[in-house]
Protein backbone atom coordinates (compact mmCIF):
# COMPACT_ATOMS: atom_id res chain seq x y z
CA UNK A 1 0.00 0.00 0.00
CA UNK A 2 0.88 3.55 -0.89
CA UNK A 3 -0.30 6.99 1.26
CA UNK A 4 -1.62 8.55 -1.62
CA UNK A 5 -3.35 11.92 -0.08
CA UNK A 6 -3.44 13.62 3.20
CA UNK A 7 -6.71 16.62 2.83
CA UNK A 8 -5.82 19.61 4.14
CA UNK A 9 -8.19 22.45 4.92
CA UNK A 10 -8.35 25.39 2.95
CA UNK A 11 -10.78 28.64 3.36
CA UNK A 12 -10.77 28.49 -0.58
CA UNK A 13 -9.76 27.04 -3.62
CA UNK A 14 -8.19 29.23 -5.82
CA UNK A 15 -5.67 31.08 -2.86
CA UNK A 16 -4.74 27.63 -1.84
CA UNK A 17 -3.91 26.56 -5.13
CA UNK A 18 -2.08 29.94 -6.19
CA UNK A 19 -0.13 29.17 -2.83
CA UNK A 20 0.90 25.84 -3.56
CA UNK A 21 1.78 25.85 -6.87
CA UNK A 22 3.76 29.23 -6.75
CA UNK A 23 5.41 29.39 -3.31
CA UNK A 24 5.58 25.64 -3.21
CA UNK A 25 5.98 24.97 -6.89
CA UNK A 26 3.65 21.82 -6.21
CA UNK A 27 1.90 20.58 -9.56
CA UNK A 28 -1.95 20.71 -10.07
CA UNK A 29 -2.83 17.24 -10.65
CA UNK A 30 -6.74 18.02 -10.74
CA UNK A 31 -9.56 20.40 -10.33
CA UNK A 32 -12.94 18.60 -10.91
CA UNK A 33 -16.11 20.85 -10.18
CA UNK A 34 -18.70 18.69 -7.97
CA UNK A 35 -21.18 20.63 -7.15
CA UNK A 36 -20.21 23.24 -5.01
CA UNK A 37 -17.04 21.43 -4.17
CA UNK A 38 -14.15 20.71 -5.84
CA UNK A 39 -11.61 17.72 -5.91
CA UNK A 40 -8.55 19.63 -6.20
CA UNK A 41 -5.42 17.56 -5.51
CA UNK A 42 -1.40 19.17 -5.99
CA UNK A 43 1.92 17.50 -4.90
CA UNK A 44 5.31 18.08 -5.25
CA UNK A 45 7.02 17.52 -8.51
CA UNK A 46 8.69 14.31 -8.42
CA UNK A 47 12.35 14.11 -8.59
CA UNK A 48 14.43 11.18 -9.60
CA UNK A 49 11.33 9.23 -9.94
CA UNK A 50 10.38 9.69 -6.37
CA UNK A 51 6.72 10.42 -5.84
CA UNK A 52 5.47 10.84 -2.60
CA UNK A 53 1.53 11.52 -1.14
CA UNK A 54 -0.44 14.38 -2.50
CA UNK A 55 -2.55 16.97 -1.11
CA UNK A 56 -6.24 17.01 -1.09
CA UNK A 57 -7.35 20.67 -1.22
CA UNK A 58 -10.74 20.43 1.08
CA UNK A 59 -12.98 23.47 1.52
CA UNK A 60 -14.09 24.14 5.38
CA UNK A 61 -17.29 23.53 5.06
CA UNK A 62 -19.06 23.35 8.63
CA UNK A 63 -18.07 26.22 11.30
CA UNK A 64 -16.17 23.25 13.01
CA UNK A 65 -13.64 22.55 9.93
CA UNK A 66 -13.43 26.48 9.37
CA UNK A 67 -12.06 26.58 13.13
CA UNK A 68 -9.44 23.59 12.01
CA UNK A 69 -8.03 25.43 9.22
CA UNK A 70 -4.30 26.44 10.09
CA UNK A 71 -4.35 23.95 13.11
CA UNK A 72 -4.96 20.47 12.07
CA UNK A 73 -1.98 19.32 14.21
CA UNK A 74 -2.36 21.98 16.94
CA UNK A 75 0.61 24.04 16.65
CA UNK A 76 2.96 21.21 16.04
CA UNK A 77 4.90 20.48 12.41
CA UNK A 78 2.55 17.94 10.84
CA UNK A 79 3.90 17.51 6.89
CA UNK A 80 7.25 17.29 5.99
CA UNK A 81 8.59 18.72 2.34
CA UNK A 82 11.74 16.81 1.51
CA UNK A 83 13.89 19.10 -1.25
CA UNK A 84 17.16 17.48 -3.05
CA UNK A 85 18.25 21.02 -3.09
CA UNK A 86 17.07 22.98 0.25
CA UNK A 87 19.36 26.17 -0.42
CA UNK A 88 17.35 26.84 -3.77
CA UNK A 89 14.34 25.77 -2.74
CA UNK A 90 14.58 28.27 0.59
CA UNK A 91 15.36 30.87 -1.73
CA UNK A 92 12.82 30.65 -4.01
CA UNK A 93 10.11 30.12 -0.60
CA UNK A 94 11.57 33.21 1.09
CA UNK A 95 11.37 35.08 -2.37
CA UNK A 96 8.01 33.60 -2.41
CA UNK A 97 6.64 35.28 0.88
CA UNK A 98 6.57 32.18 2.30
CA UNK A 99 7.50 32.50 6.56
CA UNK A 100 10.00 30.60 8.11
CA UNK A 101 9.63 30.49 11.63
CA UNK A 102 13.53 29.37 12.21
CA UNK A 103 16.85 29.97 10.13
CA UNK A 104 18.04 26.59 8.56
CA UNK A 105 19.73 24.40 11.33
CA UNK A 106 21.71 21.23 10.72
CA UNK A 107 20.43 18.29 12.58
CA UNK A 108 21.96 14.72 12.05
CA UNK A 109 19.50 13.60 9.59
CA UNK A 110 20.07 16.96 6.99
CA UNK A 111 19.59 20.33 6.58
CA UNK A 112 15.87 21.62 8.37
CA UNK A 113 13.22 24.89 8.46
CA UNK A 114 10.01 24.85 9.95
CA UNK A 115 7.91 27.34 7.60
CA UNK A 116 4.18 28.23 7.52
CA UNK A 117 1.63 27.50 4.72
CA UNK A 118 -0.67 30.44 3.59
CA UNK A 119 -2.84 29.44 6.49
CA UNK A 120 -0.59 28.68 9.49
CA UNK A 121 -0.07 25.22 9.85
CA UNK A 122 3.71 24.02 10.20
CA UNK A 123 5.82 21.98 7.22
CA UNK A 124 9.45 21.05 7.34
CA UNK A 125 11.53 21.73 4.63
CA UNK A 126 14.13 18.77 4.74
CA UNK A 127 17.20 17.78 2.92
CA UNK A 128 18.02 14.69 4.08
CA UNK A 129 22.10 14.06 4.82
CA UNK A 130 22.03 11.55 2.53
CA UNK A 131 20.10 12.84 -0.93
Amino acid sequence: MTLAAVALLVREYDEAIRFFTAALRFELVEDTPMGDKRWVIVRPRATAGAEGAALLLARAATPEQQAAIGRQWAGRVGLFLHSADFAADHAHMQAAGVRFLEAPRHEPYGTVAVFEDLYGNRWDLLQARDA
